[in-house]
């Protein structure tokens, strides 16, 4: 196991009603706030109104950036910073997801930036500051409510980046499982494909020896596997929404991860495929990680594979180890299809048209530290095998 240092400074209200504890929250870093969201869906919950009515009874003034996009794109967090500077505003509460809560990192990284913000995206050094962020999370599975790392999108340079500073950390954020009650099935069964990413990017590493990390991460993906089938069957199941909520935290604020090489495969893999055609983040990792799994098998990584199938699937432990592993990647793709995530690239309108040039440009990450170590070809493999049905 490697060395370490642990140091989360987010503290978390969870539960029912923890919404009250919001004034407070802002009042102890000023009386101004940028309240950042996306669509409508917190209006048509009623969340908005209620945290409007609670800014007004505690006389703070707001003001907002809507509309804030899936794979948030760098012209929302330039608007973002404009308007803190424009009204003198001293933080960022926000409301919604893992898109809105890492435009508005981002927002705050760059508020006291004299360039533009995408500099500090190329740049993570640039960052010297940061404005206080409060998170309110509307879905379970970024985890970006308890991490710095901010990805934001540049449609440009047809780039997909993540960044990250100490300070982008929020101070506090607010979780309550009743608000993802109003989550559209589709969105929670990305969710749930993004919690169980994040744990498998951590779980398969080149570290081995740790055993606590690696029974946590077996534990959080069983809990992924026995609750998103419930929550969409009965979307406002309380104990479904609260243990995918706090698994989605769990997954990313280092947990799993502490003492490992946390050097990700599917993610940047991920993250070009998004950049070129804007599709959902969860998804695309759900069609990445079987094939990812099936090129990676071999002899240095069937230990690790056939452990996740004996652990976490609950494979035949007199199984041989290599059909194990295969038996667990089966059923890993299995299972996202039974949340309904489309499962190939066609479906999610992906040709074959530029999976070259999406290889070559993946591969420009560095996989050196990862699971197993992958080439531009070895990339362009995983994309062609994700153009059509596994089973």
């Amino acid at each position: 196991m490697n060395n370490f240092i642990y140091d989360i400074p987010t503290k978390v209200f969870f539960g029912k009603g923890q919404i009250r504890h919001l004034p407070q929250q802002i009042a102890e870093v000023g009386k101004r706030v940028l309240l950042v969201y996306g669509g409508g869906s917190i209006k048509r919950s009623g969340l908005y109104e209620e945290i409007v009515s609670l800014l007004k009874q505690n006389q703070i003034d707001w003001q907002e950036l809507p509309g804030v996009q899936a794979n948030p794109k760098i012209d929302s967090v330039r608007e973002g910073i404009a308007l803190m500077r424009q009204h003198q505003l001293d933080c960022v509460v926000a409301v919604g997801g893992g898109s809105t809560l890492d435009c508005a990192k981002a927002i705050c990284a760059g508020v006291d930036y004299d360039g533009d913000p995408w500099e500090l995206v190329m740049d993570p050094s640039r960052v010297k500051t940061c404005r206080p962020l409060i998170t309110v999370l509307t879905m379970a599975a970024t985890g970006s409510e308890m991490d710095n790392i901010a990805v934001i999108s540049n449609p440009q340079t047809r780039d997909k980046k993540g960044f990250s500073s100490y300070g982008m950390f929020p101070r506090c954020s607010i979780l309550d499982p009743v608000y993802t009650f109003s989550v559209p099935a589709s969105q929670t069964a990305a969710g749930t494909a993004d919690i169980m990413s994040h744990v498998m990017e951590s779980y398969f590493d080149q570290v081995h020896g740790a055993a606590v990390q690696d029974g946590f991460s077996e534990a959080m993906l069983k809990t992924c596997i026995h609750y998103a089938p419930i929550a969409l069957r009965k979307p406002d199941d309380y104990e479904a929404r609260a243990n995918l909520m706090w698994t989605a935290s769990m997954a990313i604020n280092g947990l799993n991860s502490l003492g490992k090489n946390r050097a990700w495969s599917c993610h940047p893999m991920e993250h070009v495929l998004s950049a070129y055609y804007d599709i959902t983040h969860g998804v695309g990792l759900a069609i990445l990680t079987p094939r990812w799994m099936k090129q990676v098998l071999c002899e240095e990584t069937v230990d690790q594979l056939a452990r996740f199938a004996w652990n976490v699937w609950d494979v035949d432990p007199a199984m041989e180890k290599q059909a194990a592993a295969e038996e667990g990647i089966r059923r890993l793709y299995q299972f996202f299809l039974e949340l309904g995530i489309p499962m190939t690239l066609p479906e999610v309108g992906i040709d074959e048209t530029l999976l070259e040039e999406m290889a070559a440009k993946a591969a420009q990450s560095d996989y050196t530290r990862a699971f197993y170590p992958l080439s531009g070809k070895d990339i362009l493999a995983i994309f062609q095998a994700c153009m059509k049905s596994m089973i």
